[in-house]
């Protein structure tokens, strides 16, 4: 007898703001089946991520704890934006435990579609973490390159590469186009045939990267979107998740299926309209700790056990995916380290609101933290005069004085405090002479000291580079004569400007 819930999805997309939603009032209306699944399931507003980028959120998202303590940022430089490029010498630890790791407890089979970006090099690849499972690539789809000084990045079929980017997976960064995420849509929708037929429990992280420029779609629907080559990626997602949504309903498996729909980070808007989305009323974008660069948008969707059309004002994190994952297939979670996830069982089944504060890292300082409709500012920093000065603008139309500082600014002894209820936009400090100032100071503050005298921080994973680590000779590339020759191992501490 299979368990109630049986079968898990996350669609995890890259890259898309809260604004790019119909649902949340994109004008353009060019995501009907993202609204729909809202309209049969849940909706949250208030939904973040636990790093305003790609790879510390992913793995905040598998293993249900900050990216401060699972070792997804750097020590080189304060408040420093870590990722994993193709010449990062870490990934993530063996110490960490990932959900599919631990939904085998359960008999699952779990595959991961699409990017994964928790390290490259072969030990930390996915099927060294737990999944059986793998289509995709290990970083972005950067590129092309030359592979003399940089190699194009490998596309996986399990453990093995099949090809690469821009070689026998084409992206033509002229014009926009390329097949890769109907490709992604196939490898979903056969994965869970075989599985339902079967009758396997199955957890599918589906991660297509069409939305992170260079960003492309097919053919079909190039040209669509009133919205440019951005919204021509998002109009295929849309009808992708559409599909496979469908796909559930046909099968007959919908009632036991949970699907969540997310975003790793806030729309890219240094990158330009072509290129990045929409963070609707928020402020700033990618790699801020303003609401723009780390609130999401969120829908869960299990017919008959989840309400159709609510709204949950709960205040949650891609974190909590682990832990809800892991409580509705009746796993427990490891005793032996801190969780950061809730399980949001019962806000998606009774629409209970658990009281838990939103912390916003970047690097390793907590910039910020999230206390009901109160967000406390501890240190600001959009990015450097140098970047800004060649062109580079985190929060491009949108300088709020004293806010949106591009210098790292301490705020400890009077932090900026914000209702986001009445200013989402984070642009009215309220007046530190007010009653409202203080009585919100002295209860953000028991919550952030207890919060720093219980955080142990990981091994830093993101501190060293070497060009020779890249992916030059990845698993596979002799049967298809694709090995290329690394340089001489020169390593040295990542530099990251932002």
């Amino acid at each position: 007898i299979l368990e109630a819930c049986s079968y898990h999805i996350l669609c995890f997309c890259l890259q898309m703001g809260w604004g790019d939603l119909g649902v949340f009032g994109e004008p353009s209306k060019e995501t009907p089946n993202l609204d729909l699944m809202a309209a049969q399931g849940m909706l949250f507003p208030n939904f973040y991520t636990a790093n305003p980028l790609c790879s510390p959120s992913r793995a905040a998202l598998l293993t249900g704890r900050l990216p401060v303590r699972n070792g997804f940022y750097t020590t080189n430089a304060h408040a420093r934006n870590a990722y994993t490029p193709q010449e990062i010498v870490g990934g993530i630890s063996q110490d960490e435990i990932l959900l599919p790791e631990l939904l085998k407890k359960k008999d699952y089979v779990s595959k991961i579609i699409g990017k994964w970006h928790l390290g490259h090099r072969t030990q930390y690849l996915p099927l060294k973490h737990g999944f059986d499972e793998w289509f995709g690539s290990p970083n972005c789809h950067f590129g092309p390159y030359n592979n003399s000084v940089r190699p194009n990045i490998p596309v996986y079929n399990n453990s093995e590469m099949t090809g690469r980017y821009y070689e026998e997976f084409e992206i033509n960064v002229k014009t926009g186009e390329s097949n890769l995420t109907q490709i992604y849509l196939k490898e979903g929708l056969d994965f869970i045939s075989q599985q339902a037929v079967a009758q396997r429990p199955f957890f599918l992280y589906w991660v297509p990267d069409a939305t992170h420029s260079p960003v492309y779609a097919s053919e079909r629907f190039l040209g669509k979107s009133q919205r440019g080559r951005y919204g021509d990626a998002v109009m295929e997602l849309d009808g992708s998740i559409g599909q496979i949504l469908a796909h559930l309903v046909s099968l007959g498996i919908h009632n036991n299926t949970l699907v969540f729909f997310t975003s790793d980070n806030g729309a890219a808007v240094m990158s330009g309209p072509h290129q990045s989305g929409s963070n609707g009323p928020f402020l700033c974008g990618k790699e801020t700790t303003f609401e723009g660069g780390m609130r999401e948008p969120a829908i869960a969707w299990w017919p008959g056990r989840i309400p159709a059309g609510t709204v949950s004002y709960q205040l949650a994190s891609v974190m909590d995916l682990f832990s809800t994952s892991l409580s509705v297939a009746g796993v427990l979670p490891p005793d032996d380290r801190v969780i950061d996830g809730l399980d949001l069982s019962p806000v998606l089944f009774n629409n209970s609101l658990l009281d838990r504060p939103i912390f916003y890292y970047r690097g390793n300082q907590m910039m910020a933290v999230r206390i009901g409709q109160y967000k406390v500012h501890y240190w600001t920093w959009s990015n450097s005069w140098e970047e800004f000065n060649t062109g580079i603008n985190f929060c491009p139309g949108q300088e709020v004085p004293g806010v949106t500082t591009h210098t790292q600014e301490e705020h400890t002894m009077q932090p900026l405090i914000f209702h986001l209820g009445q200013d989402p936009g984070e642009r009215y400090p309220i007046s530190v002479q007010s009653e409202e100032y203080r009585d919100v100071h002295r209860q953000v503050t028991a919550v952030v000291e207890q919060h720093q005298k219980d955080l142990i921080p990981g091994m830093p994973q993101l501190n060293m580079c070497d060009l020779a680590v890249m992916n030059w000779s990845p698993p596979g590339c002799e049967q298809l004569g694709k090995c290329l020759k690394p340089p001489e191992s020169n390593p040295w501490k990542c530099v990251w400007p932002h």
